[in-house]
């Protein structure tokens, strides 16, 4: 329960000054207000959402029509068919949401409309299977306007379902959409308040809100990756993705049944040391035989504590960061797994392919030290049951000490004695390895890149790579002020990022 008292304290913080409706309160309002007009469509669960409106009063002029397309072969040939026959799934849930409010504007005639706001809410929803083997989830959207002659917004969620009882399920279900319909309606000129909105009357125990996206005019001014932040650091959910294009991704949509190649960082900035990590790790990754190359996700990986460094999240400093991954190509992830064993966790709920995590030497010494298991029963040994049970390789990249000089590897990190048996062991059957490196760039850190770049002075451009310098000229980034010389488009940033994450297998 703790997680979710932690999202109804940031929300009472957020929100002092506002009440918190029931469900039945917040359908009232929507069903008395005589300009929201439009269609519930819900596949799966029942129809969850669309039953506290009817049984809230008043229904009769809120609601065009209520459906559930419940049966495969009329749910197709209603909204057409799924890839990989897969129903609920994003697609699913846009083709509802465009097909259902297509049906509003033909069907219903503007002249004796007027003062409508048209409104098509979709869902999707698989609910705990009988032997609770499959957890349940569902993907659920509102297209929407706010003024009549307006276009329309579309805000799509997808929801991890926690309860294990099926009929606990259906009533988050219902809870959730209402609190969608309603903060979409009353709060879109507050993002993050409608956001923390959806909570109402719910617990992260109850659900997990792992994937929001916002598009419209409406929500011009909204940058989606910073929503995702806001999904971590408000309890939401542990982890969010979001691709080079800025759009947010569902965890599965991106990672299901591949062979995942992680690195974690701060890349601020991404440095020539990164991408050689990530170069000489690739190389070794496509090489392997349980790894199908054209199966490779590369995730960028950002922890919320990272993130936090100095105290309070900045997000401009995080849009930063996430503009120089983005504009070389790279999906982002942001999650609250501080220790590793937390992280491969999370991958293998998606896939159970073979998958790797890039660290420096220095990062390994950590993870081997006992002190930061103490919370566990079964300490470290408990953690690294859960890291090496999967089909995991650690892709050890040498560090220079900085006291001594001494260049770490496999060979000579300094590892507590009680742990050099447990190291050796997991050396010996090669699920640490040991990757090549370019000696020439072995003293560069971000953290000396990044007080060059704020303090004005030279010397930083020989640390980032020759797009990443320019990136953060072009777009000031990091409290850069000085000048940029000339522009890079953002497809001639990606190639180049491409061509020096990839250059060592031609060179292999």
């Amino acid at each position: 329960m703790f997680k979710g008292r932690q999202i109804g304290n940031n929300r009472k913080a957020l929100d002092s000054n506002r009440v918190v409706l029931s469900g039945k309160q917040k359908a009232l309002r929507i069903n008395l207000n005589q300009d929201l007009y439009g269609t519930f469509a819900e596949i799966g669960a029942g129809q969850e959402v669309v039953r506290h409106f009817f049984r809230a009063g008043g229904a009769s002029g809120t609601i065009a029509k209520a459906i559930s397309a419940y049966d495969k072969d009329f749910s197709d040939a209603i909204y057409g068919e799924e890839k990989h026959s897969r129903y609920v799934c994003e697609s699913r849930v846009k083709k509802m949401l465009k097909h259902e409010y297509n049906l509003m504007e033909e069907r219903l005639d503007r002249g004796d409309h007027a003062n409508k706001h048209f409104f098509a809410f979709a869902n999707t929803v698989a609910t705990i299977n009988f032997h609770k083997t499959i957890q349940g989830h569902g993907w659920f959207g509102l297209k929407f306007q706010t003024d009549p002659n307006k276009a329309p917004n579309e805000v799509i969620m997808h929801a991890r379902l926690h309860e294990q009882d099926a009929l606990l399920q259906h009533q988050s279900v219902g809870m959730l959409g209402v609190n969608l319909v309603y903060g979409c309606m009353f709060f879109f000129k507050r993002p993050k308040e409608l956001l923390q909105s959806l909570y109402d009357n719910l617990e992260r125990d109850q659900l997990e809100i792992d994937m929001i996206q916002m598009n419209g005019p409406d929500f011009e001014g909204v940058d989606n990756r910073l929503l995702s932040l806001q999904l971590v650091k408000n309890g939401m959910t542990d982890a969010v993705i979001f691709s080079p294009d800025g759009q947010n991704l569902q965890a599965s949509e991106v990672l299901y049944k591949k062979n995942i190649l992680a690195i974690r960082g701060s890349f601020r900035p991404v440095t020539k040391v990164n991408i050689d990590m990530i170069a000489q790790s690739l190389k070794l990754f496509k090489a392997e035989q349980k790894v199908e190359e054209q199966n490779i996700q590369v995730l960028f990986e950002i922890t919320l504590n990272n993130l936090s460094a100095e105290g309070e999240i900045d997000e401009q400093d995080f849009l930063d960061r996430a503009d120089i991954l983005c504009s070389i190509g790279q999906t982002v992830l942001i999650s609250n797994y501080q220790k590793y064993y937390k992280l491969v966790e999370f991958f293998s709920r998606h896939s159970t392919k073979r998958m790797g995590v890039i660290m420096g030497a220095n990062t390994l010494r950590q993870v081997f030290d006992e002190k930061y298991y103490r919370n566990l029963n079964g300490g470290i040994l408990e953690a690294f049951g859960i890291l090496f049970s999967r089909d995991l390789k650690i892709y050890l990249y040498p560090w220079v000490s900085e006291d001594s000089k001494e260049l770490w590897t496999s060979d000579t990190t300094p590892v507590h004695p009680r742990m050099k048996p447990l190291f050796e062991y997991l050396k010996f059957n090669k699920r640490i390895v040991d990757v090549d490196y370019e000696p020439n760039i072995m003293g560069i850190f971000s953290r000396e890149a990044l007080k060059l770049i704020r303090s004005g002075k030279a010397g930083w451009e020989k640390m980032v790579p020759d797009f990443v310098d320019h990136i953060i000229k072009e777009k000031q980034l990091f409290g850069y002020n000085g000048k940029a010389k000339g522009k890079s488009s953002s497809e001639d940033i990606a190639a180049a990022a491409a061509r020096a994450i990839s250059q060592n297998d031609s060179e292999s």
